[in-house]
């Protein structure tokens, strides 16, 4: 995770996202960085429209009615349905 985040700091900081820069950076807070991780992300993200991709995962709901704010009743009813949602499922598959 470290890694995504020192890239995600050079971007925010308009330069280039190098595995150098990735390096100097994880090293800088005490971590050794380790080349086959930096050199990972950095062809991962060659390429990736950072801006993008940040604003799609922001926009995007998480889980349902919990990604909405929905109170813990609310989501422990959601899953509870998805529970007997499955068994039913699974039942349907054994009487054809």
């Amino acid at each position: 995770m470290e890694y995504i985040y020192a890239a995600l700091l050079l971007h925010k900081t308009g330069k280039e996202i190098t595995e150098d820069g990735i390096k100097k950076i994880v090293e800088s807070v005490g971590i050794s960085a380790d080349d086959a991780k930096v050199k990972t992300v950095v062809a991962s993200l060659k390429g990736v429209d950072i801006e993008k991709a940040l604003s799609e995962a922001v926009a995007m709901p998480i889980g349902g009615a919990a990604g909405a704010g929905a109170t813990k009743a609310e989501v422990k009813e959601e899953k509870h349905e998805e529970k007997h949602e499955e068994a039913a499922e699974g039942l349907a598959a054994l009487f054809g």
